[in-house]
């Protein structure tokens, strides 16, 4: 007789750790069967509540579901939906470099022709610089989400080669948690409330600059003499949902892309008539792709980006 293994409410981490057990034993010709929370049919010959994975076909295993316990942080974000990423398996070439890349390229900062027209693309109210640590892995920065969803509005540099923000310093913001670094309200303050005759007050900037690496590399990039002299805003506290461990750092320090995200909501809230409505929850698309595909893959409670500082 083979093996049965019952489960009544397992994560879909526990079942891909058990699917991976489960076809081991398939192997030697045993049966092994988990019950999970499905949203397939029942297979022909099934207990109730009992799957046979070996029955499923490909399709039918991406339609297990984790327990409803789990907490999803995007659930009330208005984000398109991102499934069909999960249906790219193999890697294609950038129409721009023809480098190997999945779903967008990092060096070209474009999405891969595949999906090109699937995902969303931003308009934002003000240009964003972004300045990228020579040591900062590409393929990792969450910045190029920003450059790639925003094309006309976003703009990737790589220290040293960055414009000089000295003369204007009018004009241009920097992102930074410095020492006397004014909030976004404070910033916008001079404006006053906005009101019917000015639903939209002229904003006291036109370019938003942020630093993309860890946290340790930041002060080669803040005291560069083209940098140094621009305003410095800090954003209010928000924890991050990153899943690149930082040694030592607290959980308020976030991804690039939650930053640029964060102040972008943040400056609707204090310059516009009318709530939030999820206008830039967008520009989280493929960081909320990649976040539920690494809780898919590893136990959230074994990563250390996730445990209590």
């Amino acid at each position: 007789m083979g093996t049965q293994i019952h489960l009544k409410e397992v994560t879909l981490t526990r079942d891909k750790r058990l699917l991976r057990v489960a076809q081991k034993m398939s192997v030697s010709r045993n049966l092994a069967a988990l019950q999970v929370h499905a949203a397939v049919p029942m297979p022909p010959g099934s207990k109730q509540g009992v799957v046979d994975l070996r029955k499923l076909n490909t399709e039918e295993l991406r339609c297990i579901k984790p327990s409803d316990n789990t907490v999803n942080p995007f659930a009330n974000m208005k984000i398109q939906d991102s499934s069909f990423l999960d249906e790219i398996d193999d890697r294609s070439n950038c129409a721009k470099c023809s480098k190997s890349r999945k779903y967008f390229c990092y060096t070209c900062y474009v999405p891969l022709p595949c999906i090109a027209e699937r995902i969303p693309s931003l308009q934002l109210p003000f240009k964003i610089d972004i300045i990228k640590h020579p040591r900062e892995i590409a393929g990792k920065s969450t910045a190029v989400h920003a450059a790639v969803l925003c094309p006309e509005d976003v703009t990737i540099y790589t220290h040293p080669a960055l414009p000089d923000y000295s003369t204007h310093t009018n004009d241009v913001v920097l992102i930074f948690p410095e020492k006397g670094a004014m909030g976004v309200k404070e910033l916008l303050h001079p404006l006053g409330p906005p009101s019917q005759k000015r639903p939209r007050p002229h904003l006291p900037f036109s370019k938003v600059v942020f630093i993309d690496c860890t946290w340790n590399q930041t002060r080669r990039i803040y005291c560069d003499e083209r940098v140094r002299g621009l305003r410095c805003v800090e954003l209010d506290q928000h924890e991050t949902l990153f899943w690149r461990y930082q040694r030592g750092k607290p959980k308020t320090y976030l991804a690039t892309i939650e930053a640029i995200y964060y102040f972008l909501v943040e400056v609707h809230n204090a310059t516009a008539t009318t709530p939030y409505h999820g206008e830039y929850d967008d520009l989280l698309f493929f960081f909320k792709f990649m976040y539920e595909k690494i809780h898919s893959q590893y136990d959230p409670d074994c990563l250390r980006a996730y445990k209590d500082l």
